[in-house]
């Protein structure tokens, strides 16, 4: 990136845009013919000595939990980096940033190794922070400060559990996820080890009460960023959850699930009742995207197949909703400059495609049967249902109050269409005139919405790279 020329606006541009697409093409590549979906191992792994004091190797390699979301990262971030072809100040620093935000996410997808997943996680937040304060809105200096506040204390904490993994894992020294996964521990220890993780990745993929700092950060940031956000970085915790709670510590997980089942039920409720009172259209989007993430906790508590594969789902599935509705609501904030609700309305006579692309997408938010959140939520109530680990009546009143968190989604999203797009108020303004979106606009949504319905149609698909592996990390468990 820095050979290219500083006032370089549209060679920045395509540069990065061709990088994002050879990558996800070779990933694609390498997934279609090198890939077997049937081996729970892992596979395409680099092992290389990396420093020689404490056995700290360059460890990469992937199965069915990663390929599914390292090709998510891909998609969205070619599609941000082509969103965010409005963005002309400093256009190098944020195309570098992008790409390397880029890194960090594949890295913490595809490292088989505790340290190097660490420092990849790490790398992730400068660039956001700095994405954050540099192109955000007006309060961005606040909500980058509480972001790096909050993500940067609570991976003290991934650190501490990491490093107390490793010392104490075996007889020497090990930081390789392989023969960690093998190994047991008392009790106590492994359940301090897990709340430390747990603290960490709760924050990443926001678990109620400290999800605080996602709203403000969804507000402020420049669409293009809340795209990654949105879309990749509350998969890193989920990831994490699976990949490092359940795998590595399973007698603590079958300890604290029912606490995962609690505070995911709340966390729905909440997030999907606080979410109408938010004036602002971003922090809007950023609460039902909390409350979406409760799903992912209740897949990840049931401990049973279907859940674990409906969070799964429900991961990729909410990456691209997710991405798909900041993204029509950066475009719209782009033509009025208007970001809170009660300001709005009747922009569908003027700009009636980014109305149809809206409207669609809010109907795969609130799970429209035909689009993937539907098949991910239904599977997760399904894995809840079918779960061994739990009385009938405590499965009856979760199911119960997940019911009613997906009745209020349709309330917040339908009165955001509604507050927005319905109604005279803009059309009385003078000079109103702006442009409906165009040919890049519109390929970027559509091509955000065809997986979607792909997923809605033939869930399978997803389905069947993870679930090999979901059952090697159940298998681990007493009950199956």
């Amino acid at each position: 990136m820095f050979f290219l020329p500083h006032r370089g606006n549209k060679v920045n541009k395509w540069y990065t845009i061709c990088i994002c697409i050879l990558e996800l093409l070779l990933t694609t590549y390498a997934f279609y013919y090198n890939f077997q979906i049937d081996d729970p191992l892992i596979q395409l792994s680099e092992d290389y000595k990396w420093i020689n004091i404490f056995d700290f190797y360059w460890r990469l390699g992937i199965d069915g939990l990663s390929i599914g979301t390292i090709l998510l990262t891909g998609f969205i971030t070619t599609l941000a980096t082509l969103a965010a072809f409005p963005v002309t100040r400093d256009s190098r620093l944020f195309h570098f940033l992008m790409l390397a935000m880029y890194s960090g996410q594949i890295g913490s997808f595809s490292s088989r190794d505790l340290l190097l997943f660490f420092i990849m996680w790490e790398l992730e937040l400068i660039p956001v922070y700095l994405l954050l304060s540099m192109w955000g809105g007006k309060k961005r200096l606040y909500s980058a400060t509480k972001f790096i506040l909050y993500t940067a204390g609570s991976s003290i904490f991934l650190l501490i559990g990491v490093l107390g993994l490793s010392l104490y894992g075996s007889n020497e020294p090990t930081l390789n996820l392989e023969i960690l996964t093998n190994q047991s521990y008392p009790v106590t220890l492994e359940i301090i080890f897990y709340i430390g993780f747990l603290i960490a990745f709760a924050v990443k993929s926001p678990i109620i009460p400290l999800h605080t700092w996602l709203p403000d950060t969804h507000g402020e940031a420049h669409y293009s960023t809340c795209m990654l956000l949105a879309g990749i970085l509350l998969k890193m915790g989920a990831y994490g959850l699976v990949r490092i709670n359940m795998e590595l510590l399973p007698h603590a997980h079958s300890i604290f699930s029912p606490w995962l089942m609690v505070v995911g039920t709340i966390q729905i409720i909440y997030a999907a009742s606080t979410s109408p009172g938010q004036r602002n259209l971003k922090k809007r989007i950023a609460y039902s995207s909390v409350s979406h993430m409760g799903f992912i906790i209740l897949g990840i508590g049931s401990i049973t197949d279907p859940g674990l594969n409906g969070a799964i789902l429900q991961m990729i599935s909410h990456g691209f909703i997710g991405a798909a509705l900041f993204f029509l609501a950066g475009t719209s904030y782009d033509r009025i400059r208007l970001v809170y609700l009660d300001e709005m309305g009747g922009m569908a006579i003027s700009i009636p495609k980014i109305f149809t692309m809206f409207t669609i997408l809010s109907m795969a938010s609130l799970a429209l049967p035909g689009m993937s959140g539907f098949v991910a939520e239904l599977i997760v109530f399904f894995g809840i249902i079918t779960s061994q680990k739990y009385f009938l009546m405590s499965k009856i009143l979760i199911i119960f109050v997940m019911a009613i968190g997906m009745i209020l989604t349709p309330i917040y999203s339908l009165s955001m269409s509604r507050q927005m797009f319905y109604g005279y108020k803009l059309i009385n303004v003078q000079n109103f005139s702006f442009f409906d979106s165009g040919p890049r606009e519109l390929f970027l949504a559509i091509s955000i919405l065809l997986p979607i319905i792909c997923i809605g149609i033939y869930p399978d698909f997803v389905l069947s790279i993870a679930s090999d592996k979901v059952e090697s990390i159940l298998s681990n468990y007493f009950y199956g």
